[in-house]
């Protein structure tokens, strides 16, 4: 399997799509045999040090760090793909979760997704990459609890408006199936206190939902059950607008900090030196190991150039 060409978007069952090809090459990621295991054994085994080395350093500043990694569909719902070869067993997720079982910097989401899988509401959007509401508080509680937080107590009663849209898988496809997309109003204590360069330059321009790596906002609330500052790395299942993980976790910390980016910027975690350093990625995203040079006032990896003119990673 490894090193075959995919298509971008398998169709499976009942309308269900899914991410297979792209730059991330996301069916390598599901290798087996000699070559392509070995190769991604190796690969996740970086990873893992990377995490274990990111915990040690923010112990010795006194920060809880964890990292918590958003399982692919493809790991998750394989009873929804139709033919497809591939084993869900060789997921990273999967291998992640073995390697660093009784870690304390590392959250396994895999087992209580597909735990909750059959449930009455799907986990993800079936014609896009991310997680409805249910799986993002699915989530959102099972960090909560890791974190030994409580979530407020109407967290899950927030309301919301949804709407018919062709959503990131569904557009690579020539019929272009719609979805009908829900999307929760969470923010109501937290407020916005700070907006990075680079967003708030995209705001001004109206093109703000064209920005990805290099976005970075600061929530503060007075009315947070939980007293700690938390500062979060992390991707578009977070996002820098208050409509998916970012928005829970600042409606239940007193500070939030949220910058898109899968490298680190120590010399900004040890400048607002937070309680809780949180760690979030999409599965496919572990294709590539972070030098954690990233620098969040710049808005670009050091040495590197702007990440405005980069491409989107949300299906990539």
């Amino acid at each position: 399997m490894l090193g075959r060409k995919w298509d971008i978007v398998h169709e499976g069952r009942d309308g269900w799509l899914f991410l297979t090809g792209g730059s991330n090459r996301v069916m390598d990621r599901y290798a087996r045999g000699v070559v392509g295991g070995l190769r991604h054994g190796w690969h996740l085994r970086a990873w893992a040090r990377l995490m274990e080395a990111r915990a040690a350093r923010a112990g010795r500043l006194g920060i809880r760090c964890l990292h918590v990694i958003v399982p692919e569909k493809l790991s998750v719902y394989e009873n929804h793909t139709r033919d497809l070869p591939y084993d869900p067993a060789a997921a990273s997720t999967r291998r992640l979760a073995r390697r660093l079982a009784g870690k304390p910097f590392y959250l396994d989401l895999l087992s209580p997704f597909r735990a909750a899988r059959d449930g009455p509401v799907p986990l993800y959007l079936r014609t896009d990459t991310h997680w409805t509401i249910e799986g993002c508080l699915l989530a959102y509680r099972e960090i909560m609890r890791a974190l030994a937080a409580v979530p407020p107590a109407d967290i899950a009663e927030r309301p919301d408006y949804a709407e018919e849209r062709v959503l990131d898988l569904g557009e690579k496809l020539p019929h272009k199936p719609t979805e009908r997309l829900r999307r929760p109003q969470i923010q109501r204590d937290a407020v916005r206190v700070e907006t990075g360069r680079l967003l708030a330059a995209y705001e001004a321009a109206g093109r703000a939902k064209d920005l990805h790596v290099g976005a970075h906002v600061v929530y503060r609330n007075a009315a947070a059950p939980d007293p700690r500052r938390l500062v979060l790395f992390g991707d578009s299942c977070a996002h820098f607008a208050p409509i998916l993980l970012t928005g829970y976790l600042a409606e239940s910390f007193a500070e939030v900090h949220f910058v898109w980016s899968s490298s680190l910027d120590w010399g900004y975690i040890e400048r607002v030196r937070p309680d809780i350093l949180l760690f979030e990625l999409a599965e496919r995203f572990l294709a590539r190991l972070p030098a954690d040079d990233f620098d969040v006032e710049a808005g670009h990896r050091a040495g590197g150039r702007p990440v405005q003119a980069e491409a989107s990673p949300v299906v990539s």
